[in-house]
């Protein structure tokens, strides 16, 4: 049980996913769901006015990455503790959250009472994992140990597409997509490849053999 009310907000671009969480903690005592936010300029917005302990932060936003929000909150707010909840599964993206700040690291596959025991830890002091990211740090795949990042179908598109110099609006018309879900892609795979551009997006997987 946690012995002390609770404030804490969630930032997540899918409602289905914010209004799933507001369920799952509306009856858990001591913890007050003080915001709910689907992008990272309101989240930012609503902390400079009202502090919260904890933050249930998701990486991939439409108008900023998770990883960089993460920095910017702890800096304007270090009492915070930001749990990253997300899909991304690869290992160097839990490093940098908790490189810029994080308290731990929870995948969405998470369990209820998993996810309250992972809050209590971090209120403690407690760098926390969820079990499966916990895994993921302690058995890194081969493909993770040569630096090589996990791409999915659709990233691998992208990052064809740009190899090849396509811009933005080209890859939104000839995959179907917005462009900001472009845009985000384009990011997550700056992120993931721990590169500054583009450019150095390109060289990098061109010398890792991807494109």
């Amino acid at each position: 049980m946690l012995t002390k009310n609770t404030t804490l907000a969630i930032v997540d671009d899918h409602p289905i996913v914010l209004e799933g969480l507001q369920r799952l903690l509306a009856n858990v005592s001591n913890i007050t769901i003080s915001g709910c936010f689907t992008t990272g300029a309101d989240c930012m917005a609503f902390l400079e006015q009202h502090p919260v302990d904890i933050i249930l932060l998701d990486i991939t936003l439409p108008d900023v990455n998770g990883i960089e929000l993460c920095k910017v909150i702890k800096e304007m707010s270090p009492g915070t503790h930001v749990l990253a909840l997300s899909n991304h599964s690869e290992r160097s993206m839990i490093l940098q959250m908790i490189q810029n700040g994080a308290t731990g690291y929870l995948l969405k596959n998470i369990s209820a009472e998993e996810l309250i025991a992972c809050i209590r830890e971090a209120l403690s002091g407690l760098i926390t994992f969820s079990k499966a990211a916990r895994e993921i740090m302690a058995r890194p795949s081969l493909g993770e140990l040569k630096d090589t990042p996990q791409l999915t179908k659709r990233e691998k598109e992208i990052l064809h597409l740009i190899a090849e110099g396509k811009t933005t609006p080209d890859m939104a018309a000839q995959l179907n997509l917005s462009p900001l879900t472009i845009e985000t892609h384009r990011k997550n795979l700056i992120q993931k490849f721990q590169v500054r551009n583009v450019a150095a997006l390109i060289k990098t997987a061109t010398q890792q053999g991807l494109v």
